[in-house]
């Protein structure tokens, strides 16, 4: 072959024009992909507020409920927002103490304290401010959104205080009662034991998908007859039917649904000679979604007639209007988990001691931002703000009316 004739020369032409050609489709693309981002997923999230009194309080004390929400550009979609979440975030090093408390019924809660000893903005320890988190449906003090909202305690200078629901935490099941998002008792023995334990403090409280649920429930049931300050909810799911239906597409049942259910009945059946005696423990374990699960096991420990009865007493959306205590709530229109259409928008406008945000993007529990969302996530900066809104400026909140 002849290396330096027209063979060569035709080679080096058609290669110039490939790469030109390859550089022009990736520049081209690039830029519609980034005119997309800014055009229609970078947006400033929808704020609603029940009253003028707390929506000014927000945008003065919070300006993150004003700005644009970048969600992380190479994973901005809702679903993909909800996976990588646990697996991109970091996880702070937090050292707990833990502490086991009697429940009314002859069980235990395990309570995780980071008691912040070292805070030097608020060093008395009695006068302190308390965070009560509340994780997730099968979550512990251990998830990373949990320490991340540590993490921001402790740099504010307060405690925190994780309620881990009845037998996820490593702790024995005394009693054959585990938990669910309608019940509110072991909640209000956590928060009347917290406020014995530090009575001048003042608490407020964060939860998180069903931690969050269980808080508007309780707020809901108990008006004014409240020791909490305010409340922040993350990714709640406001009518539980809506949910489930939800999550029973094809893609969201296998991507979501099954895997938690089988987070479910893993806890059962390691309390299972607890529980046995009370419920058909193998008909528990051939559920195959959060639904079926919930009518052969939750709906019939907390005595429900029926598991629509159960999903109906669980759903948030009912109570809100009962609300008395200051409570904002961060939702994503794309998270699967609690859809966009069941958010509660009508009934937050109704009540002036509610507040709602809505991102377009974020996902459930994911709110991914900046490049590589290792550090902190927009979630994260909500809650921080509102914590030491709350607990610096909460004279402002005393009368919203």
């Amino acid at each position: 072959d002849d290396l330096t004739g027209p063979n060569l020369h035709s080679q080096v032409r058609v290669g110039l024009l490939g790469s030109g050609v390859g550089l022009s489709l990736v520049l081209g693309f690039s830029a519609a992909y980034a005119c997309y981002y800014w055009t229609s997923v970078a947006k400033k999230p929808q704020l609603i507020a029940g009253g003028k009194k707390f929506c000014e309080f927000l945008k003065d004390h919070c300006p993150v409920v004003s700005e644009t929400y970048y969600p992380t550009f190479w994973c901005w979609e809702g679903r993909v927002q909800t996976l990588l979440r646990p697996f991109v975030t970091s996880k702070p090093c937090v050292c707990y103490r833990n502490e086991l408390i009697k429940a009314p019924d002859g069980g235990q809660i395990s309570l995780d304290w980071f008691d912040n000893d070292t805070s030097t903005s608020h060093p008395d320890p009695s006068a302190r401010p308390t965070v009560l988190l509340l994780p997730g449906l099968t979550g512990t003090s251990r998830e990373s959104y949990i320490l991340h909202m540590v993490q921001q305690s402790r740099e504010l200078g307060y405690r925190c205080v994780v309620f881990n629901n009845r037998g996820v935490s490593g702790e024995k099941l005394l009693t054959p009662r585990t938990y669910c998002a309608a019940n509110t008792e072991d909640l209000e023995t956590v928060i009347e034991h917290v406020h014995n334990t530090h009575p001048v403090a003042p608490i407020m409280a964060a939860g998180v998908s069903m931690g969050g649920m269980m808080l508007a429930n309780y707020l809901g049931r108990k008006g004014y007859e409240t020791c909490l300050k305010g409340v922040v909810v993350f990714s709640a799911g406001w009518d539980v039917f809506e949910c489930t239906a939800s999550l029973e597409k094809p893609l969201d049942r296998f991507l979501f649904n099954s895997y938690l259910t089988s987070c479910l009945q893993a806890s059962v059946h390691r309390h299972r000679p607890v529980l046995e005696k009370n419920y058909d423990i193998d008909h528990v374990m051939k559920a195959k979604t959060i639904r079926q699960f919930d009518e052969r096991f939750t709906s019939i420990m907390f005595g429900y007639p029926t598991n629509d009865d159960y999903y109906r007493d669980a759903s948030p959306i009912h109570k809100l209007k009962s609300v008395q205590v200051p409570m904002l709530c961060l939702n994503a229109a794309d998270d699967v988990f609690s859809p966009n259409h069941a958010i509660p928008v009508e009934a937050v406008k109704q009540n002036p001691n509610l507040a709602l945000l809505i991102t377009c993007h974020g996902g459930h529990i994911g709110f991914l931002e900046g490049v590589w969302p290792r550090q902190s996530t927009y979630m994260d900066r909500v809650f921080r703000q509102f914590a030491r809104a709350v607990i610096e400026q909460g004279s402002r909140l005393t009368d919203l009316q």
